[in-house]
């Protein structure tokens, strides 16, 4: 905290409980929902992260270790699972040679789809709970 900041008030404390609850209530339904559609949760992560990719639909798997927060070998063992499974292929990159893009399959992009449209509508149930929290103004 700092030196100049107002304490929590017991308000800003209810905030954010409500809102930590609403993400994980929220990871949970994905979690639930992924593994009843035959995904793992960072299966779906992962076609998320490719399709959502800033400019393109494909990812190096430097750039998928970033997107999902994992060291570069955990990246590579999903992207293996994910690819034994015809939801990703890898292709030569167009301008690395000493690199590979990740990319999703045809089976990919309609499981994506599908998940994507139920996580939507999950989200706009959930929008007050998961709407960020208002603070205090510090005096």
């Amino acid at each position: 905290m700092q030196a100049d900041s107002k304490p929590l008030t017991k308000a800003d404390f209810e905030a954010l409980a409500r809102f930590r609850f609403g993400i994980r209530r929220y990871l949970r339904f994905s979690e639930q929902t992924v593994r009843g559609h035959g995904l793992t949760p960072q299966q779906y992560q992962l076609l998320l992260a490719l399709k959502g990719f800033p400019g393109r639909e494909w990812a190096t798997m430097s750039e998928v270790a970033e997107r999902l927060q994992l060291r570069h070998h955990s990246a590579g063992e999903l992207v293996n699972r994910a690819q034994s499974q015809g939801l990703v292929q890898r292709l030569p990159h167009p301008d690395d040679a000493r690199s590979v893009r990740v990319e999703l399959t045809e089976d990919g992009q309609h499981a994506l789809a599908r998940l994507s449209s139920l996580h939507r509508d999950e989200l706009r149930r959930m929008e007050e709970a998961l709407t960020l929290p208002h603070w205090s103004e510090p005096s």
